[in-house]
């Protein structure tokens, strides 16, 4: 019975032929496919056997280019082939070997060669009436030893790797091949078979050159051959290739028939009773059934991997986002992010938090709450904190005592800066009575390392001082002129530039915390709708100088607010009903205190804060706007937006698998 006829009926070849197919995809490096895996003569390259029926003599030579080559190489490599073959003698097949190693460009590094292996692999597929399916990849044989001039160590290192690359595959079946006249102890290759076969499970060993064996060791290789040493879960097979005397012969030479006839007439391998595991005719056979068992037990199993791997290619394409290898295209791509940020910014401002998944997965983007919170905590610090003398207060029994703030908030912070320029007008009085108080931080939020030198850092006195009356009082007396019945006008100017000296501290900290705050979220909305790192580093380095430029405006008008604050004059009824009711020095520095503390922070928050950074129509977070895209350069949109080498390469290698698996799962859904 012949191999075609024993093969017949094992399973069907549509099976075996879609798993071929897969593999001239380069689908093997994406999902473990089932295959047979010959290592042992040192080679090149790998090469993949097909054989297959057809009504007709076809032979098919090819090269399968690296997954990772790249793209005009790979196209280079699948331009070359060879078909229209009927026959493929040696010399032929010498000719093609050559024209492979010009086109993978390996050789021997001496003679100008780039490298001496390669990682594409070599396909040839035998298609005929007499051939039954079978398909074997070889790959290169592994070395010790470097030869000076034709490999190198990292030669040897790759080798390696690409043997132990294809072994680890869980579906494939090892067959290490090892000539019978050595020592098996010394065959790392079985060494390499047993790490990722340690049961032995999936490993049939291939004996060669039986003919050489030494006399006197046969005993050691028939021990292997009847499962004593070594054993394998799939035994061992044993053939005898021809050797060159018989391939140099000029008559015709029977290849199957001497091999038959060493078997039959050679001790002591004519006496292993298993004659199914000896001659190249039985390891075919054997090799069809194992090919054919595998395939028919995992081709579910492969289906449902490449539908698996599909997914995680095209997620990984999405991730990189829209081709953006032309101008039209990168435009595109960042009028898209600009719209994007501006659609979650209108709901920020708004409040309307449920209206995007981002405001869940990044608290930071509630930027109007957080805006909010600050505002109060201004006006409450302003309040509590922002007089530098407490007032005096009447109690119910008609006394006067000093008044003592409560303290709403307190936060302590390490490693604080320098005070500026502007912390002179909070620092600690030198008046008479004055008492030791702890000091308070006038910033909550230091999110933005990058605006240090930018934002100020600062504190003032928690506590008011005491003695505000005998402060009024020495004032009054050092100031007195010649006025009847009333008090120098001078000393209304003087009074409240020493009562209000802590705002200006407060109010720089807060458009500080706010520029924070804004810088904050414009960087974590950036980072939440884009996922290129790039992309995001060159928006902010072309938006940056805007931003600085509407942060310092923030913060020039809080200073210009303070300025104008503390120039004492009021229209206000508040502060002239007032004054007609008491015409004291307290009272009138009471009075006018209030009003402009209230007027101070309202001016504070909507022409300094809010109208530059948050709500103004030139605000920092509608920097990043359609119209702002539209006002880059080429150079600009290519610096932003335009991919690195790396990326474009990433992305052609997913679009090339993410096509691949869609064929591929097309294939198996069609079986």
């Amino acid at each position: 019975m012949d191999v075609a006829q024993a093969a017949h009926g094992l399973g069907d070849p549509r099976l075996l032929e879609t798993i071929d197919k897969l593999l001239e995809l380069n689908i093997g490096e994406l999902v473990a496919l089932p295959q047979l895996l010959v290592v042992g003569d040192q080679s090149r390259f790998a090469t993949q056997i097909t054989f297959r029926r057809a009504s007709t003599t076809n032979i098919k030579v090819s090269i399968i280019p690296d997954l990772n080559t790249s793209k005009d190489n790979a196209e280079r490599l699948v331009a070359w082939k060879k078909t229209g073959l009927t026959s493929l003698g040696r010399k032929d097949f010498s000719q093609i070997l050559d024209e492979v190693h010009q086109v993978m460009g390996i050789g021997e590094v001496s003679k100008g060669a780039k490298k001496s292996f390669s990682d594409d692999v070599l396909r040839i597929e035998v298609a005929g009436p007499d051939q039954q399916h079978l398909s074997v990849v070889d790959v290169p044989g592994i070395f010790r030893k470097v030869t000076e001039g034709v490999t190198t160590s990292i030669d040897m290192f790759n080798v390696r790797s690409m043997v132990e690359r294809y072994m680890q595959n869980s579906r494939c079946i090892i067959l290490p091949v090892v000539p019978s006249n050595v020592d098996i102890a010394t065959q790392e290759i079985l060494d390499m078979a047993e790490k990722y076969d340690p049961k032995g499970q999936r490993t049939l060993g291939v004996l060669t050159k039986p003919d050489l064996v030494d006399k006197g060791a046969e005993h050691n290789v028939m021990e292997l051959m009847q499962g004593t040493s070594h054993k394998l879960n799939l035994g061992w097979c044993m053939v005898k290739n021809p050797g060159q005397q018989d391939l140099k012969r000029e008559d015709a030479f029977d290849r199957h028939a001497s091999e038959a006839a060493f078997f039959k007439n050679e001790a002591p391998w004519s006496k292993l009773p298993d004659k199914d595991r000896v001659g190249i005719a039985s390891l075919r056979l054997r090799l069809v059934e194992l090919l054919t068992e595998i395939v028919r037990r995992e081709f579910n199993h492969v289906q449902s991997d490449v539908v698996n791997s599909l997914k995680v290619s095209e997620k990984k394409l999405l991730l990189l986002g829209p081709c953006r290898e032309t101008r039209d295209q990168q435009q595109k791509y960042l009028l898209e992010l600009a719209t994007r940020f501006q659609e979650i910014t209108a709901q920020a401002l708004a409040a309307h938090y449920g209206s995007d998944i981002a405001f869940e997965s990044k608290p930071s983007l509630v930027l109007a709450t957080a805006v909010v919170d600050r505002n109060d905590t201004f006006s409450n610090d302003i309040w509590h904190h922002g007089h530098t003398m407490a007032f005096k207060r009447e109690t119910e029994r008609g006394t006067v005592c000093e008044e003592r703030e409560v303290v709403i908030r307190e936060h302590r912070f390490p490693n604080l800066h320098e005070a500026s320029d502007v912390s002179a007008a909070a620092s600690n009085s030198e008046a008479e009575g004055e008492v030791e108080s702890e000091m308070k931080m006038v910033r909550y939020n230091f999110t933005t390392v990058e605006l240090d030198d930018l934002l100020w850092n600062g504190s003032v006195p928690t506590e008011p001082e005491n003695g505000i009356m005998k402060w009024l009082e020495k004032l009054y007396k050092g100031s007195r002129g010649f006025e009847l019945g009333t008090f120098n006008a001078s000393l209304v100017p003087i009074m409240f530039k020493k009562q209000s000296k802590k705002w200006a501290s407060f109010a720089i900290g807060y458009t500080s915390d706010i520029v924070s705050i804004t810088h904050n979220y414009i960087f974590t909305l950036l980072e939440e709708i884009c996922g290129d790192h790039r992309v995001r580093a060159g928006l902010m380095s072309v938006m940056m100088d805007k931003l600085i430029e509407r942060y310092n405006r923030a913060i020039d008008q809080t200073t210009f607010i303070f300025e104008v604050e503390h120039d004492p004059w009021t229209n206000n009824h508040y502060f002239a009903d007032n004054l007609e009711k008491w015409q004291q020095l307290h009272d009138i520095l009471k009075s006018y205190y209030k009003v402009a503390r209230k007027r101070f922070v309202d001016n504070v928050i909507m022409q300094a804060a809010d109208r530059h950074l948050i709500r103004g129509k030139d605000a920092a977070v509608k920097v990043f706007s359609p119209s702002f895209v539209s006002d880059l350069t080429t150079e600009q949109m290519e610096r932003i937006a335009g991919e690195d080498v790396l990326t474009k390469r990433k992305r052609a290698d997913l679009t090339r698998e993410v096509q691949n698996l869609k064929r591929a799962n097309k294939l198996l859904l069609a079986v």
